[in-house]
Protein backbone atom coordinates (compact mmCIF):
# COMPACT_ATOMS: atom_id res chain seq x y z
CA UNK A 1 0.00 0.00 0.00
CA UNK A 2 0.98 3.40 -0.96
CA UNK A 3 1.55 5.55 2.11
CA UNK A 4 3.90 9.04 1.47
CA UNK A 5 3.66 12.29 2.74
CA UNK A 6 1.01 14.44 0.78
CA UNK A 7 0.01 11.15 -1.37
CA UNK A 8 -3.01 8.29 -0.55
CA UNK A 9 -4.04 5.00 -2.52
CA UNK A 10 -7.59 4.40 -1.01
CA UNK A 11 -9.17 0.98 -0.66
CA UNK A 12 -11.23 0.92 -4.04
CA UNK A 13 -14.16 -1.87 -3.86
CA UNK A 14 -16.38 -3.44 -6.57
CA UNK A 15 -15.16 -4.30 -10.04
CA UNK A 16 -14.57 -3.96 -13.92
CA UNK A 17 -18.16 -4.48 -15.55
CA UNK A 18 -18.81 -7.24 -18.18
CA UNK A 19 -17.90 -6.68 -21.74
CA UNK A 20 -16.37 -3.23 -23.32
CA UNK A 21 -15.11 -2.01 -20.22
CA UNK A 22 -11.90 -0.18 -19.04
CA UNK A 23 -12.28 -0.23 -15.38
CA UNK A 24 -12.56 3.63 -15.70
CA UNK A 25 -13.72 3.07 -12.09
CA UNK A 26 -17.42 4.23 -11.96
CA UNK A 27 -18.25 0.23 -11.53
CA UNK A 28 -16.59 0.76 -8.17
CA UNK A 29 -18.42 3.71 -6.98
CA UNK A 30 -22.31 3.81 -4.71
CA UNK A 31 -24.07 3.68 -8.09
CA UNK A 32 -22.78 1.65 -10.15
CA UNK A 33 -25.48 1.77 -12.29
CA UNK A 34 -23.89 5.57 -12.85
CA UNK A 35 -21.74 2.93 -15.81
CA UNK A 36 -25.45 3.38 -18.31
CA UNK A 37 -24.99 7.51 -18.28
CA UNK A 38 -21.25 7.95 -18.20
CA UNK A 39 -19.44 5.08 -20.22
CA UNK A 40 -17.89 6.08 -23.52
CA UNK A 41 -18.83 2.16 -24.85
CA UNK A 42 -22.19 2.43 -24.52
CA UNK A 43 -24.11 5.54 -25.86
CA UNK A 44 -21.73 8.72 -26.20
CA UNK A 45 -22.97 12.33 -26.33
CA UNK A 46 -19.53 14.15 -27.32
CA UNK A 47 -21.27 17.22 -28.71
CA UNK A 48 -23.38 17.80 -25.13
CA UNK A 49 -20.61 17.20 -23.08
CA UNK A 50 -18.21 19.41 -25.49
CA UNK A 51 -20.95 22.32 -25.28
CA UNK A 52 -20.56 21.38 -20.98
CA UNK A 53 -17.06 21.67 -20.80
CA UNK A 54 -15.85 24.12 -23.90
CA UNK A 55 -18.86 26.27 -24.54
CA UNK A 56 -19.39 24.88 -27.78
CA UNK A 57 -19.21 21.99 -30.01
CA UNK A 58 -16.20 21.24 -32.11
CA UNK A 59 -16.60 22.89 -35.30
CA UNK A 60 -14.88 20.32 -38.61
CA UNK A 61 -14.15 23.13 -40.36
CA UNK A 62 -12.55 25.15 -38.23
CA UNK A 63 -8.63 24.20 -38.21
CA UNK A 64 -8.21 20.74 -37.06
CA UNK A 65 -11.20 20.68 -34.60
CA UNK A 66 -12.06 17.66 -37.08
CA UNK A 67 -9.33 15.53 -35.63
CA UNK A 68 -8.87 16.38 -32.68
CA UNK A 69 -11.39 18.30 -30.70
CA UNK A 70 -12.52 21.88 -29.62
CA UNK A 71 -9.01 24.49 -29.50
CA UNK A 72 -8.36 27.50 -28.36
CA UNK A 73 -4.91 27.16 -29.15
CA UNK A 74 -2.38 24.38 -29.93
CA UNK A 75 1.47 24.57 -29.96
CA UNK A 76 4.52 22.78 -29.59
CA UNK A 77 6.24 23.04 -25.61
CA UNK A 78 8.72 21.76 -22.99
CA UNK A 79 9.70 22.54 -19.79
CA UNK A 80 12.90 24.25 -18.81
CA UNK A 81 14.56 22.71 -17.69
CA UNK A 82 12.94 19.10 -17.53
CA UNK A 83 11.00 17.84 -14.46
CA UNK A 84 13.85 15.17 -13.15
CA UNK A 85 12.59 11.82 -14.33
CA UNK A 86 9.70 12.40 -16.14
CA UNK A 87 8.30 10.85 -19.18
CA UNK A 88 8.84 14.04 -21.64
CA UNK A 89 9.92 17.08 -19.82
CA UNK A 90 7.13 16.88 -17.07
CA UNK A 91 4.17 19.41 -18.18
CA UNK A 92 1.57 17.33 -16.56
CA UNK A 93 2.93 16.91 -13.32
CA UNK A 94 3.70 20.18 -13.37
CA UNK A 95 0.98 21.85 -14.17
CA UNK A 96 -0.83 19.90 -11.20
CA UNK A 97 1.64 20.59 -8.88
CA UNK A 98 1.19 24.46 -9.64
CA UNK A 99 -2.26 23.58 -8.87
CA UNK A 100 -1.73 22.55 -5.47
CA UNK A 101 0.72 25.30 -4.69
CA UNK A 102 -1.61 27.95 -5.74
CA UNK A 103 -4.23 26.71 -3.39
CA UNK A 104 -6.07 26.27 -7.21
CA UNK A 105 -7.24 22.98 -5.99
CA UNK A 106 -7.00 20.94 -2.30
CA UNK A 107 -6.19 17.32 -3.97
CA UNK A 108 -4.95 15.49 -7.42
CA UNK A 109 -6.94 12.40 -8.78
CA UNK A 110 -4.01 10.44 -10.74
CA UNK A 111 -2.18 7.44 -10.72
CA UNK A 112 1.56 6.48 -9.47
CA UNK A 113 3.45 3.33 -9.67
CA UNK A 114 2.87 0.32 -7.48
CA UNK A 115 5.47 -0.18 -4.85
CA UNK A 116 6.08 -3.70 -6.04
CA UNK A 117 5.65 -3.12 -9.91
CA UNK A 118 6.54 0.20 -11.11
CA UNK A 119 4.66 -0.16 -14.63
CA UNK A 120 1.58 -0.83 -12.86
CA UNK A 121 -0.98 1.93 -11.99
CA UNK A 122 -2.63 2.89 -8.59
CA UNK A 123 -4.81 5.58 -8.20
CA UNK A 124 -4.03 8.00 -5.98
CA UNK A 125 -4.99 11.28 -4.28
CA UNK A 126 -1.93 14.00 -3.96
CA UNK A 127 -2.45 16.62 -1.34
CA UNK A 128 0.89 18.11 -1.44
CA UNK A 129 2.77 19.49 -4.63
CA UNK A 130 6.39 17.92 -3.50
CA UNK A 131 4.18 14.36 -4.25
CA UNK A 132 3.42 15.01 -8.02
CA UNK A 133 6.89 13.58 -8.92
CA UNK A 134 5.56 10.64 -7.40
CA UNK A 135 2.89 10.27 -10.36
CA UNK A 136 5.73 10.61 -13.56
CA UNK A 137 6.11 8.28 -16.13
CA UNK A 138 4.45 6.01 -18.13
CA UNK A 139 2.00 3.24 -16.62
CA UNK A 140 0.67 0.30 -18.46
CA UNK A 141 -2.43 -1.24 -17.16
CA UNK A 142 -5.81 -0.39 -15.74
CA UNK A 143 -6.41 2.20 -12.98
CA UNK A 144 -10.05 2.78 -11.67
CA UNK A 145 -8.74 6.35 -11.27
CA UNK A 146 -12.90 7.55 -11.60
CA UNK A 147 -13.90 6.25 -8.49
CA UNK A 148 -11.00 7.84 -6.36
CA UNK A 149 -14.23 10.89 -6.54
CA UNK A 150 -15.88 9.24 -4.01
CA UNK A 151 -12.80 9.09 -0.78
CA UNK A 152 -11.60 12.58 -2.33
CA UNK A 153 -15.28 14.12 -1.95
CA UNK A 154 -15.23 12.36 2.05
CA UNK A 155 -11.96 13.77 2.51
CA UNK A 156 -13.68 17.30 2.33
CA UNK A 157 -11.77 18.43 -0.98
CA UNK A 158 -13.87 20.70 -2.87
CA UNK A 159 -11.66 21.63 -5.32
CA UNK A 160 -9.48 18.68 -7.06
CA UNK A 161 -7.49 18.40 -10.50
CA UNK A 162 -7.94 14.97 -12.54
CA UNK A 163 -5.29 13.72 -14.28
CA UNK A 164 -6.94 11.14 -16.85
CA UNK A 165 -7.04 9.38 -20.52
CA UNK A 166 -10.01 9.88 -22.46
CA UNK A 167 -12.61 6.98 -21.41
CA UNK A 168 -12.04 8.02 -17.56
CA UNK A 169 -12.32 11.55 -18.39
CA UNK A 170 -15.86 11.06 -20.54
CA UNK A 171 -17.10 10.05 -17.63
CA UNK A 172 -15.73 12.31 -15.71
CA UNK A 173 -17.38 14.97 -17.49
CA UNK A 174 -20.83 12.96 -17.67
CA UNK A 175 -20.97 12.77 -14.00
CA UNK A 176 -19.76 16.37 -12.84
CA UNK A 177 -22.52 18.03 -12.07
CA UNK A 178 -23.27 15.52 -9.31
CA UNK A 179 -20.16 15.35 -7.75
CA UNK A 180 -20.67 18.18 -5.58
CA UNK A 181 -17.03 19.63 -6.16
CA UNK A 182 -16.69 23.42 -6.52
CA UNK A 183 -14.26 22.89 -8.98
CA UNK A 184 -12.78 20.14 -11.26
CA UNK A 185 -9.83 20.99 -13.59
CA UNK A 186 -9.14 18.59 -16.11
CA UNK A 187 -5.33 17.38 -17.40
CA UNK A 188 -6.22 14.71 -20.11
CA UNK A 189 -2.84 12.66 -21.95
CA UNK A 190 -4.47 11.51 -25.33
CA UNK A 191 -5.22 7.61 -25.23
CA UNK A 192 -2.48 5.09 -25.38
CA UNK A 193 -3.41 1.53 -26.41
CA UNK A 194 -3.89 0.16 -23.33
CA UNK A 195 -3.58 -3.75 -22.09
CA UNK A 196 -3.06 -5.40 -18.77
CA UNK A 197 -0.05 -4.54 -16.84
CA UNK A 198 0.86 -8.69 -17.13
CA UNK A 199 0.18 -8.74 -21.20
CA UNK A 200 2.56 -5.32 -21.02
CA UNK A 201 5.52 -6.95 -18.82
CA UNK A 202 5.39 -9.98 -21.80
CA UNK A 203 5.83 -7.24 -24.52
CA UNK A 204 8.99 -6.12 -22.45
CA UNK A 205 10.57 -9.71 -22.35
CA UNK A 206 10.28 -9.79 -26.06
CA UNK A 207 12.21 -6.25 -26.41
CA UNK A 208 15.04 -6.95 -24.57
CA UNK A 209 16.81 -10.18 -23.16
CA UNK A 210 16.75 -8.01 -19.48
CA UNK A 211 13.23 -6.86 -19.30
CA UNK A 212 13.81 -6.31 -15.38
CA UNK A 213 15.65 -3.56 -16.15
CA UNK A 214 14.03 -1.28 -18.51
CA UNK A 215 13.32 1.88 -16.55
CA UNK A 216 11.51 3.53 -19.55
CA UNK A 217 9.74 3.22 -22.49
CA UNK A 218 8.24 6.10 -25.40
CA UNK A 219 7.05 5.38 -28.60
CA UNK A 220 8.32 8.65 -30.45
CA UNK A 221 6.94 10.67 -33.70
CA UNK A 222 10.64 9.59 -35.32
CA UNK A 223 8.73 6.07 -35.83
CA UNK A 224 11.18 4.43 -33.35
CA UNK A 225 10.77 3.35 -29.93
CA UNK A 226 12.89 4.44 -26.95
CA UNK A 227 14.10 2.08 -24.21
CA UNK A 228 16.32 3.16 -21.31
CA UNK A 229 17.49 1.22 -18.53
CA UNK A 230 18.51 0.82 -14.81
CA UNK A 231 21.92 -1.41 -15.50
CA UNK A 232 24.09 1.29 -17.27
CA UNK A 233 23.50 0.40 -20.76
CA UNK A 234 23.24 3.31 -23.44
CA UNK A 235 19.53 4.23 -24.81
CA UNK A 236 18.51 2.20 -26.95
CA UNK A 237 15.92 2.86 -30.25
CA UNK A 238 13.96 0.19 -31.98
CA UNK A 239 12.39 1.40 -35.16
CA UNK A 240 8.53 0.48 -35.17
CA UNK A 241 8.80 -2.12 -37.75
CA UNK A 242 10.93 -4.14 -36.03
CA UNK A 243 8.70 -4.63 -32.87
CA UNK A 244 7.67 -7.58 -32.34
CA UNK A 245 4.22 -7.63 -32.86
CA UNK A 246 3.80 -10.31 -34.75
CA UNK A 247 4.81 -12.36 -31.71
CA UNK A 248 2.13 -11.28 -29.20
CA UNK A 249 -1.54 -12.64 -28.94
CA UNK A 250 -4.36 -11.61 -30.51
CA UNK A 251 -5.93 -10.45 -27.47
CA UNK A 252 -2.60 -8.43 -26.33
CA UNK A 253 -4.74 -4.82 -27.34
CA UNK A 254 -8.63 -5.49 -25.90
CA UNK A 255 -11.48 -4.87 -27.70
CA UNK A 256 -12.14 -1.49 -25.40
CA UNK A 257 -8.80 -0.08 -26.79
CA UNK A 258 -9.54 -1.36 -30.56
CA UNK A 259 -12.56 0.73 -30.49
CA UNK A 260 -11.90 4.18 -28.68
CA UNK A 261 -13.72 6.64 -30.27
CA UNK A 262 -12.30 9.59 -28.48
CA UNK A 263 -7.83 9.09 -29.18
CA UNK A 264 -7.43 13.21 -28.40
CA UNK A 265 -8.92 13.37 -25.13
CA UNK A 266 -11.34 16.15 -26.63
CA UNK A 267 -13.23 17.00 -23.06
CA UNK A 268 -10.13 17.74 -21.06
CA UNK A 269 -9.67 21.39 -20.46
CA UNK A 270 -6.21 20.88 -22.08
CA UNK A 271 -4.74 17.58 -23.44
CA UNK A 272 -0.98 17.34 -22.81
CA UNK A 273 0.88 14.76 -25.00
CA UNK A 274 3.36 14.18 -28.24
CA UNK A 275 1.70 13.08 -31.40
CA UNK A 276 1.53 16.28 -32.95
CA UNK A 277 4.82 17.64 -31.12
CA UNK A 278 7.51 16.25 -33.47
CA UNK A 279 9.50 15.61 -30.06
CA UNK A 280 8.44 18.48 -28.33
CA UNK A 281 4.87 17.62 -26.32
CA UNK A 282 2.09 19.00 -27.61
CA UNK A 283 -0.32 21.09 -26.19
CA UNK A 284 -4.17 21.59 -27.21
CA UNK A 285 -5.80 24.16 -24.79
CA UNK A 286 -9.47 23.47 -25.13
CA UNK A 287 -11.20 26.23 -23.06
CA UNK A 288 -10.70 29.39 -20.40
CA UNK A 289 -9.85 26.97 -17.66
CA UNK A 290 -6.62 25.52 -19.94
CA UNK A 291 -5.64 29.13 -20.71
CA UNK A 292 -5.25 29.99 -17.16
CA UNK A 293 -3.73 26.25 -16.45
CA UNK A 294 -0.99 27.28 -18.69
CA UNK A 295 -0.34 30.38 -17.21
CA UNK A 296 0.62 29.06 -13.96
CA UNK A 297 3.89 27.31 -15.45
CA UNK A 298 4.52 30.24 -18.55
CA UNK A 299 7.94 30.53 -16.95
CA UNK A 300 8.99 27.47 -17.42
CA UNK A 301 7.88 26.52 -20.86
CA UNK A 302 9.44 26.82 -24.00
CA UNK A 303 6.99 27.00 -27.21
CA UNK A 304 7.98 26.46 -30.81
CA UNK A 305 5.64 26.45 -33.94
CA UNK A 306 4.10 23.67 -35.06
CA UNK A 307 5.13 21.45 -37.47
CA UNK A 308 3.28 19.57 -40.49
CA UNK A 309 5.38 17.28 -42.67
CA UNK A 310 4.72 14.30 -44.95
CA UNK A 311 1.42 12.76 -46.29
CA UNK A 312 -0.51 10.37 -44.63
CA UNK A 313 -3.38 8.79 -46.88
CA UNK A 314 -0.66 5.53 -47.82
CA UNK A 315 0.31 4.57 -44.28
CA UNK A 316 -3.65 4.91 -43.62
CA UNK A 317 -4.61 2.83 -46.47
CA UNK A 318 -2.59 -0.08 -45.60
CA UNK A 319 -3.07 0.15 -41.75
CA UNK A 320 -6.76 -0.03 -43.18
CA UNK A 321 -5.89 -3.21 -45.28
CA UNK A 322 -4.53 -4.90 -42.15
CA UNK A 323 -6.58 -4.02 -39.92
CA UNK A 324 -9.65 -5.14 -41.94
CA UNK A 325 -7.82 -8.54 -42.13
CA UNK A 326 -7.37 -9.15 -39.13
CA UNK A 327 -10.82 -8.09 -38.10
CA UNK A 328 -11.78 -10.95 -40.30
CA UNK A 329 -9.41 -13.11 -38.63
CA UNK A 330 -7.14 -13.34 -41.82
CA UNK A 331 -3.57 -13.36 -41.06
CA UNK A 332 -1.78 -10.22 -41.45
CA UNK A 333 0.84 -9.70 -44.78
CA UNK A 334 4.24 -9.50 -42.96
CA UNK A 335 7.61 -7.55 -44.55
CA UNK A 336 10.24 -10.13 -45.23
CA UNK A 337 12.83 -9.24 -42.18
CA UNK A 338 15.53 -7.92 -44.57
CA UNK A 339 13.16 -5.45 -45.97
CA UNK A 340 12.12 -3.79 -42.62
CA UNK A 341 15.41 -1.59 -41.76
CA UNK A 342 15.14 -0.10 -45.26
CA UNK A 343 11.20 0.81 -44.77
CA UNK A 344 12.00 2.04 -41.46
CA UNK A 345 14.96 4.74 -42.60
CA UNK A 346 11.89 5.82 -44.99
CA UNK A 347 9.97 6.10 -42.71
CA UNK A 348 11.80 8.36 -40.70
CA UNK A 349 12.81 10.57 -43.33
CA UNK A 350 9.19 10.73 -45.51
CA UNK A 351 6.70 9.68 -43.40
CA UNK A 352 4.06 11.98 -41.92
CA UNK A 353 5.43 14.53 -38.90
CA UNK A 354 4.07 16.79 -36.76
CA UNK A 355 0.58 17.98 -36.98
CA UNK A 356 0.49 14.87 -40.01
CA UNK A 357 1.57 12.35 -37.70
CA UNK A 358 -1.64 13.60 -35.22
CA UNK A 359 -3.79 13.35 -38.05
CA UNK A 360 -2.67 9.91 -39.16
CA UNK A 361 -2.99 8.30 -36.13
CA UNK A 362 -6.57 10.20 -35.06
CA UNK A 363 -7.45 8.22 -38.55
CA UNK A 364 -6.15 5.13 -38.03
CA UNK A 365 -7.83 5.12 -34.55
CA UNK A 366 -11.29 5.48 -36.41
CA UNK A 367 -10.68 2.98 -39.55
CA UNK A 368 -10.03 0.74 -36.22
CA UNK A 369 -12.84 1.38 -34.51
CA UNK A 370 -15.40 1.12 -37.11
CA UNK A 371 -13.95 -1.94 -38.71
CA UNK A 372 -13.69 -3.94 -35.28
CA UNK A 373 -16.63 -3.07 -34.36
CA UNK A 374 -18.70 -4.29 -37.56
CA UNK A 375 -17.00 -7.42 -36.59
CA UNK A 376 -17.58 -7.97 -32.71
CA UNK A 377 -20.88 -6.08 -32.21
CA UNK A 378 -22.45 -4.66 -35.17
CA UNK A 379 -25.67 -3.49 -33.04
CA UNK A 380 -23.44 -1.50 -30.88
CA UNK A 381 -22.01 0.93 -33.81
CA UNK A 382 -25.41 3.35 -34.13
CA UNK A 383 -25.32 4.15 -30.68
CA UNK A 384 -21.37 3.96 -29.87
CA UNK A 385 -19.64 5.60 -33.33
CA UNK A 386 -19.77 8.97 -32.94
CA UNK A 387 -20.57 11.57 -36.07
CA UNK A 388 -16.42 13.23 -35.39
CA UNK A 389 -15.29 9.59 -35.95
CA UNK A 390 -17.91 9.02 -39.41
CA UNK A 391 -16.26 12.31 -40.28
CA UNK A 392 -12.82 11.24 -39.97
CA UNK A 393 -13.51 7.66 -41.74
CA UNK A 394 -15.30 8.99 -44.50
CA UNK A 395 -12.10 10.07 -46.94
CA UNK A 396 -11.29 6.31 -46.78
CA UNK A 397 -14.69 4.82 -48.08
CA UNK A 398 -16.13 4.09 -44.42
CA UNK A 399 -18.97 5.91 -44.36
CA UNK A 400 -22.38 4.57 -41.80
CA UNK A 401 -24.86 2.03 -43.32
CA UNK A 402 -28.60 2.48 -43.14
CA UNK A 403 -28.08 0.51 -39.57
CA UNK A 404 -25.63 2.11 -38.61
CA UNK A 405 -26.86 5.47 -37.04
CA UNK A 406 -28.90 6.37 -34.57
Amino acid sequence: MLARTGLSAPELSGAPRPGLCTDCGVSRMADARACGRACQFIAPDYPALERSAHGREADPTLGDEAFFGVTLTMQRARLSPPAPGAQWTGITTTLAAALLETGAVDAVLTVAPDPADTWKPVPVIITEPAAMAEARGMRMGYAPTVALLEPARAAGHKRIAFIGIPCQVYALRALEKTLGFDAIHVIGTPCSDNTTTENFHTFLTLLDAAPDTISYLEFRTDYRVELRFTDGRPTRLIPFLQLPISQLPPDFFPLTCKTCVDYTNRLADITVGYMGGDGDQWLITRNQRGAGLLKLIEPRLTTRPLTSSGKREGAVRGFMENTARAAGGLPLRRMPNWLRPLVGRLQRLTGPRGLEFARTRVEMKAIETILHLRRAHPARIKNMVPAHVWRVAARYGLIPGKDETS
